[in-house]
């Protein structure tokens, strides 16, 4: 069995040999690699080969293309500030007032900002990886998209004195996210995941996400699996229990759940769903490698009686976690079959 068809397996709830194990490692590839933060970030043959040696040097099933929360609002003209060893902050939005909002114009994922070197990473990706590893890309959902157009102060005070403004906004983050997705799609993915941090309850109301980002991210996923993503995959950070019972009717299949979150009350809750999680990021900085071998097998063992779980970190493993560490996460899903 191959890479994908493990994933695509896992992903239906059918036999496979083994539990997939998917990191979300992005800058660390470049720690990695020896290769300066900022290099990683703005050049799409840099980040292939960094990908590429992350993977080849851990052994998991996936590479990402992805490089920060802020190629989106810099393609349309917010002012970013890089660090050195630090991803990118928003130095200056570019919604700076609502009456703004009417006039945006969609990014071009093939001629604005970084997105074509994000788009060059993953037609380089699919040259050197093909199908034997799962080519993830990511865009922003419509709620981090609006926050990183405005800052979240403003889009909250938004959302209550404009509604229409901020329904207009949401519309048109909805159509950068399809866009970029689409384009990542065309250039290579197996999948575009849907990053929306901010549509997390720890950020907006429950009833927020129920109003106005149910049929958003129903019909971005719609739309990317119309253009050839294997699989709708909402990824949402923090506590996030009270939107899962949303997420099958936005058509999610693969959920990925933060280190806060219960395992068993997410099956619970989403029992035909595949997920995707745990493990807390911390950890791999901080603890040793038979700690993270044990969490491992443990989140492994939750998932026994059932096919579809993928073995993760609740968020990104960090820039300057252990190799050692990633390594243990990565040996505990080799050697922990879902059937053993």
């Amino acid at each position: 069995m191959n890479t994908l068809e493990r994933i695509v397996n896992t992903i239906n709830f059918e036999p496979h040999d083994r539990v997939p194990v998917i990191p979300p490692i992005f800058g660390h590839s470049a720690i990695l690699s020896g290769v300066p933060l900022m290099k990683y970030l703005t050049d799409g043959g840099v980040l292939a080969k960094c990908q590429v040696k992350a993977h080849n040097h851990y052994g998991y099933d996936s590479v990402c293309a992805f490089m920060d929360v802020c190629v989106e609002t810099e393609a349309m003209g917010s002012e970013l500030e890089f660090r050195e060893k630090l991803y990118p902050i928003v130095k200056s939005y570019i919604i700076s007032d609502s009456s703004i909002i009417n006039d945006l114009n969609l990014p071009d994922p093939f001629e604005d900002g970084r997105m074509p070197e994000l788009l060059k990473a993953i037609g380089l990706l699919k040259e050197e990886i093909g199908d034997n590893a799962l080519i993830v890309g990511c865009v922003l959902g419509p709620m981090t998209v609006a926050i990183q157009l405005m800052g979240i102060e403003n889009v909250l005070f938004l959302s209550v004195d404009e509604p229409k403004k901020f329904t207009r906004l949401l519309d048109f983050a909805t159509e950068v996210c399809k866009s970029f997705g689409k384009a990542q799609i065309e250039s290579g993915v197996h999948v575009s995941l849907v990053f929306d941090p901010a549509a997390s309850p720890i950020v907006i109301p429950p009833e927020m996400f129920r109003t106005h980002l149910i049929q958003r991210l129903k019909k971005i996923f719609k739309e990317l699996k119309k253009a050839g993503s294997i699989v709708n995959w909402l990824f949402i950070t923090g506590i996030a229990q009270q939107i899962f019972q949303y997420y099958p009717e936005i058509g999610v299949e693969l959920a990925h759940f933060d280190y806060e979150v219960d395992p068993k009350d997410v099956r619970t809750t989403l029992p035909r769903t595949c997920l995707s999680g745990n493990l807390k990021p911390i950890s791999f900085i901080e603890d040793r490698p038979e700690e993270i071998a044990k969490a491992s097998s443990k989140l492994i063992s939750n998932f026994r009686e059932d096919e579809g779980y993928i073995l993760s970190a609740g968020c990104e493993i960090p820039l300057e976690s252990k190799p050692e560490n990633i390594t243990a996460m990565v040996t505990a899903a080799h050697k922990r079959g879902v059937f053993d």
